[in-house]
């Protein structure tokens, strides 16, 4: 590769539970049967699997997995770190550099949808923050409930409310604030349409049927429970974190500070409560793979990659397009 042609970016991403792991593995890992075995490293764009200490309930790859395949920006801040979208593009911005300056291609592999969409079109012009405004508000959100502001936001920004969960108090806030600063919805303020030029991406999008999704999803609840997701969370408690914190909104944390008034507190030794639990996992993380899929059905230069094909199809586009050897 000449010094004038872009850095190549394998960006892999699909709903939670797809495969995408498996596939990078299959691709990438020292011991893989590929030629590209060993000669990639990971930029993680999983808005979770950052927290440390999270690691069932993020199904965070473990040490052994990590020799054979490296990964980046995992377990790297505490579960009451603000880490963001911002933060994400300009960390994957310099590890691509980084990682390619060392002779690998570098390979941004995940599902948070933001986290794709704004390494590949850019972060969209939003105005500056109003402190005063965020101050407001965040003092509301403690007092009223952040599911109070979200019905706000629906009223006056629907659509950025359909994208944000009702316990993202930050980005509930954020969208809050442009309105109220700007008159404008945050959801005007929309991401571009062409990739950035930054890099030469090969953006591939991994799919599955839907109902085999699913099926794949409650198997994996179901195993994060036989490996010990209510001690990781309790463990976690005991650290002194709770669920206002960011990691601990996620998708099967936030499910044991839900169930809590129902338990009349926290109920680690109790099957029927974490039975209760489990099922709410398995809803959230459907209800969240459904979005997620909706959202990257709409990226424009995505390749859409069928799980039960996608080595020999992964394979094509490394060869054909990436050019790297």
């Amino acid at each position: 590769m000449s010094g004038t042609e872009k850095i190549p970016v394998f960006v892999l991403y699909a709903p939670t539970a797809a495969g995408k792991t498996a596939l990078a593995e299959q691709l990438f890992a020292s011991d893989a049967d590929s030629p590209y075995a060993g000669k990639a490293e990971i930029i993680s764009a999983d808005s979770m699997q950052v927290y440390k200490g999270m690691n069932i309930g993020t199904a965070k790859p473990d040490a052994a997995f990590l020799e054979r395949l490296p990964h980046h920006l995992v377990d790297i801040v505490e579960p009451d770190y603000n880490w963001g979208t911002a933060e994400f593009v300009q960390k994957a911005d310099v590890l691509c550099r980084a990682i390619w300056e060392k002779g690998k291609l570098p390979v941004v592999l995940g599902g948070t949808a933001f986290y794709i969409q704004n390494f590949l079109y850019g972060l969209p012009k939003a105005p500056e923050a109003d402190e005063e405004v965020r101050a407001h508000l965040l003092k509301r959100a403690k007092k009223e409930g952040t599911e109070a502001l979200h019905k706000e936001l629906e009223a006056c920004d629907p659509e950025s409310a359909a994208k944000i969960h009702v316990h993202d108090e930050y980005r509930i806030v954020r969208a809050l604030e442009v309105f109220i600063s700007t008159g404008k919805k945050r959801s005007d303020y929309s991401c571009e349409h062409e990739l950035r030029p930054d890099f030469h991406f090969i953006p591939v999008h991994l799919t599955r049927p839907r109902e085999e999704l699913f099926s794949r999803i409650n198997a994996r609840v179901e195993d994060m429970f036989r490996q010990g997701l209510a001690d990781e969370v309790h463990e976690l408690i005991k650290e002194g974190f709770c669920e206002t914190d960011s990691g601990m909104r996620a998708i099967g944390y936030r499910e044991f500070f839900q169930m809590r008034e129902k338990a009349g507190g926290f109920f680690f030794d109790s099957g029927k409560w974490l039975g209760a639990v489990k099922e709410m996992i398995k809803t959230d993380t459907r209800k969240y793979a459904k979005k997620q899929e909706n959202f990257f059905s709409i990226f424009p230069h995505g390749i859409d990659v069928l799980a039960s094909n996608a080595l020999d199809e992964a394979l094509d586009l490394l060869d054909n397009d990436c050019k790297f050897h």
